[in-house]
Parts: structure tokens; sequence; C-alpha cells
């Protein structure tokens, strides 16, 4: 989450303002120390411009892949 926010270039308070959430808490989220909710996830993703499968890392089922887009063949 992290790497993919700032190679975005946008700070963590920037965001954290963006989305209404507490810079402290995200950086928990971002370094694995706090989990969140997919509301979180969710508007974080969209805030980066990403699928939120690049921020959880969950496997997008092969039946719901957009044309294009790489599959991941193992979570991590």
């Amino acid at each position: 989450m992290k790497a993919i926010r700032e190679a975005r270039g946008i700070s963590l308070q920037q965001l954290a303002r963006q989305i209404g959430r507490d810079p402290g808490f995200l950086s928990k989220v971002e370094n694995g120390q706090q989990g969140a909710g997919d509301g979180t996830l969710h508007r974080y993703a969209e805030e980066l411009n990403v699928p939120i499968e690049a921020i959880t890392h969950e496997e997008i089922p092969r039946d719901q892949e957009r044309p294009g887009s790489p599959h991941r063949s193992h979570p991590h």
C-alpha cells in the first residue's frame, strides 16, 4: 500500500485528509500493524486509482478478471 501511495507522489497526510481518516491510523494499516475495514480500503484504492486487489493482494476470480489485467497466480 505504502509503495503504491509513494509512487503516486501522495503523502500519508494528504491521502488521510482525502479519505477522511487519521494519518496515524493509515500509517498503522500500511505497516501491517492494524487492519482496516472494506470502506477504508476501497476509498484508499479509489484515491490511488488502483484496483482494490492491488492493495489487499486478493486474487481476482478468473471469471471476474478485466481484459488486459495481469492475473496473480498467488495472493502474495
